[in-house]
C-alpha cells in the first residue's frame, strides 16, 4: 500500500469538490470550482517506490459555476454533474473515429439553489439529487423529468443515497436530520408511477448517563456550522447497511462533543446499530469498495455476519480511515494530507485505487497491491434479496457497547491516547504524512506541509495526534524519527528537518523551491497548462475550522442495535 498528494495541477489551484471512477475503467473524473470536469488516466508507475502515473485526457466545459458533485451511471454510459445554480447535466459517452468523448445530452431543471450530491439508481434509470434548496428530487433519466420531490428538510442537503435494492433512498441535511425514504408507487390509470414516503427521520438518541437516571436525549449529527459543504453517506453495495457521515454526540452536557459515523442496520433504519468514533474532525463523506473479500477467519469478534467482507472509506475534514467488516480496527489511516478538508472519495472499479478530493485544490491517490485488500469474493448468481440482507449486524461481542454505556466506550477510548508508551515506533516529523496498514509495520510517508505527529499504538487502532499549531510550539529543533528502518523509504518520500514546523504559507510566487518538489515523476504532468502549486489558499471557499482538541477514538462501538 502506498499513497500520497499528487502534486499536479488539477483544476487551476482552484479548490477540487468532487471525483468519480468510471465503473468500466481506470479512468478519474474530477470536478471543482474552475467550472470544468477533467478526465485523467490513473496507471501503475512500474516502480514500487513511487505514485501511480496519472495523465490528463480531456475537459468537459459547460458548466457557468462550480461543480459539486459528479457520478457515472453504473453502466459508465452516462455521467451526471450537478453544480452551483441548480444545474444537473447529463453527459453520454459517444465513439467516434478520433475516440470517445462526452457530450451533453439533457440538463434537468428543477432545483432552484447549489446541488450538493447526487446518486444513481442500479439501473440507471433514475437519479436522486440533493440541493441546498432544502429538498431532494428523483428523476426520470430517459425523459429528462421530476418525478418526485421530496422537501421535508428544514436545511440544506448535503448528501443523498441510493439503495441498491430499489426499496429506500436517504438523505442527510444540515437540519440535524437523516431521512429514510421507501418505495410505496402509486397507481394511476392503470399505469404504476414511482413514489417515495418518508419513514425513518433520525435526529436525536436517548441516553442513559448513569444507572438508575433519567435518560436524556442528545442529537446525533452536527449542525449547520459544520465546516463542510458535503456530508456524503452511502449504502453498502448488498443494501445490508447504510454508513452515514457527520456524526457529533455529547456523553454529557459539560462534555465535549464526538465526532462519528453511524452505521445502520437494514434491519431496523430508525436507529444506528454501530458508531464508528473518528478523531477531532467531523465525518464529511463515507464510499463502499465495489469489490467483496473473502473472510479471512483472523477476528471473531466481527462486528458484522456476512460471507464476506466489505471495504470501505471514511473520510474526515483532514484524514482517510480504511476499515472492513471483519475487524473493528482500521485497515489504514491517512493524515495530514492537505491544507483544506477533504470533499468526496472514490474507488477504482478494480479496487486498486482510492482516490480523494480537497478543497486545496488536490487530489491524493492511495495504491493498493495485488492480493493486498484480499482475494475476490464470488458473488452467487442473481440478486441479492431484502430478505437476505435483514440480519447482517452482530452486537453481541466484546468490542460493542451498548448506548448507556458511552461512557465506559470513552473510557476504554482513553487507552488508546498517544501519551502512553508502547514497543512500536514514535514518529515525530514535520511536513509530512502517514498511513499505517494492520498487516504490516511499514510507515508510508508522502512529503506534505501539513504538521502532525503520530503514535501508533500497536496496532492499526493507534490514533492521530494532530499537532498543526499549538503543539508546533513545543516541537524542538530538530525532528526524531525512531525505528523507521531505511528499507521502508521510497524515492517519492521528502523529510525535511525543520527549525520552525508551523505550517509555512504557499510562496507568493506561486512556485516551489528545489527543496519542496517532490520526487516523483508526478510533477511534469499538467492539463495543458504551467503548474501552479502556490497560492493554494487563496481560491478556497470560506470554511472555518474548529480548533478544539482532539478526542481519538477509531474502535467502533455498538449502540442498541
Amino acid at each position: 500500500m502506498k499513497g500520497g498528494t499528487v502534486q499536479i495541477n488539477w483544476h487551476e489551484s482552484k479548490p477540487v469538490l468532487t471525483l468519480d471512477f468510471h465503473p468500466l475503467s481506470a479512468t478519474l473524473a474530477t470536478a471543482g470550482a474552475d467550472f470544468d470536469i477533467k478526465l485523467w488516466s490513473i496507471k501503475p508507475s512500474g516502480s514500487p517506490k513511487k505514485l501511480p502515473v496519472v495523465t490528463y485526457l480531456n475537459s468537459l466545459s459547460y458548466h457557468s459555476s462550480a461543480v459539486n458533485v459528479i457520478r457515472f451511471s453504473p453502466s459508465g454510459e452516462l455521467l451526471a454533474s450537478g453544480s452551483d445554480g441548480g444545474e444537473l447535466l447529463i453527459w453520454k459517452l459517444h465513439s467516434m473515429d478520433t475516440g470517445q468523448t462526452w457530450k451533453v445530452l439533457k440538463m434537468l431543471r428543477s432545483h432552484i439553489k447549489d446541488i450538493m450530491d447526487l446518486e444513481w439508481s442500479t439501473d440507471g434509470a433514475y437519479l436522486i439529487s440533493g440541493s441546498v434548496d432544502n429538498s431532494c428530487i428523483i428523476w426520470d433519466v430517459n425523459k429528462g423529468t421530476n418525478l418526485q420531490t421530496l422537501d421535508t428538510h428544514a436545511h440544506y442537503v448535503q448528501g443523498v443515497a441510493w439503495d441498491p435494492l430499489g426499496k429506500y433512498v436517504a438523505s442527510l441535511s444540515s437540519d440535524r436530520t437523516c431521512r429514510v425514504y421507501i418505495s410505496k408507487p402509486l397507481k394511476s390509470k392503470g399505469v404504476e408511477r414511482i413514489n417515495y414516503a418518508c419513514k425513518h427521520v433520525i435526529s436525536k438518541a436517548e441516553q442513559p448517563l448513569l444507572k438508575n437516571s433519567k435518560s436524556t436525549k442528545y442529537h446525533l449529527f452536527h449542525d449547520e456550522t459544520l465546516p463542510s459543504f458535503f456530508r456524503r453517506l452511502s449504502w453498502s453495495p448488498d443494501g445490508s447497511f447504510l454508513l452515514v457521515p457527520a456524526g457529533s454526540y455529547k456523553i454529557g452536557t459539560a462534555s465535549e462533543s464526538v465526532n462519528a459515523a453511524y452505521i445502520f442496520s437494514r434491519k431496523d433504519l430508525s436507529r444506528p446499530a454501530i458508531q464508528i468514533p473518528c478523531a477531532s474532525k467531523a465525518v464529511v463523506a463515507v464510499r463502499f469498495c465495489p469489490i467483496f473479500f473473502n473472510l479471512k477467519g483472523t477476528n471473531s469478534d466481527g462486528l458484522f455476519k456476512l460471507p464476506y467482507r466489505i471495504v470501505f472509506a471514511v473520510a474526515t475534514l483532514n484524514s482517510l480511515y480504511i476499515y472492513d467488516t471483519e475487524s473493528t480496527s482500521p485497515i489504514a489511516v491517512f493524515a495530514g494530507l492537505h491544507y483544506a478538508p477533504v470533499t468526496d472519495i472514490t474507488w477504482s472499479p478494480d479496487a486498486h485505487y482510492l482516490a480523494f478530493s480537497s478543497q486545496d485544490g488536490f487530489c491524493s491517490l492511495v495504491e493498493f497491491e495485488d492480493g493486498e485488500l484480499g482475494s475476490p469474493y464470488c458473488v452467487p448468481k442473481g440478486n441479492v434479496s431484502d430478505k437476505d440482507c435483514q440480519s447482517t449486524l452482530q452486537t453481541a461481542n466484546v468490542h460493542a457497547l451498548p448506548t448507556g454505556s458511552v461512557g465506559a466506550a470513552v473510557a476504554e477510548s482513553k487507552k488508546l491516547e498517544p501519551e502512553e508508551k508502547v514497543d512500536d515506533m514514535d514518529i515525530e516529523a514535520s511536513r509530512n504524512i502517514v498511513a499505517f496498514a494492520s498487516d504490516s509495520s511499514k510507515t508510508i510517508t508522502q512529503d506534505n506541509p501539513n504538521d502532525m505527529i503520530i503514535k501508533p499504538t500497536g496496532n492499526v487502532s493507534g490514533d492521530i495526534a494532530d499537532s498543526r499549531k499549538n503543539e508546533a510550539e513545543h516541537k524542538t529543533d530538530d525532528m526524531v524519527i525512531e525505528g523507521v528502518e531505511a528499507e521502508h523509504k521510497t524515492d517519492d518520500m521528502v523529510i525535511e528537518v525543520a527549525a520552525d514546523s508551523k505550517k509555512q504559507p504557499p510562496n507568493p510566487d506561486g512556485k516551489q523551491s528545489e527543496a519542496d518538489k517532490p520526487q516523483s515523476s508526478l510533477n511534469d504532468i499538467k492539463p495543458g497548462s504551467a503548474e501552479k502549486t502556490g497560492n493554494q489558499l487563496s481560491s478556497l471557499k470560506s470554511t472555518p475550522v474548529s480548533n478544539k482538541p482532539a478526542r481519538k477514538r477509531i474502535t467502533p462501538i455498538a449502540i442498541n442495535p
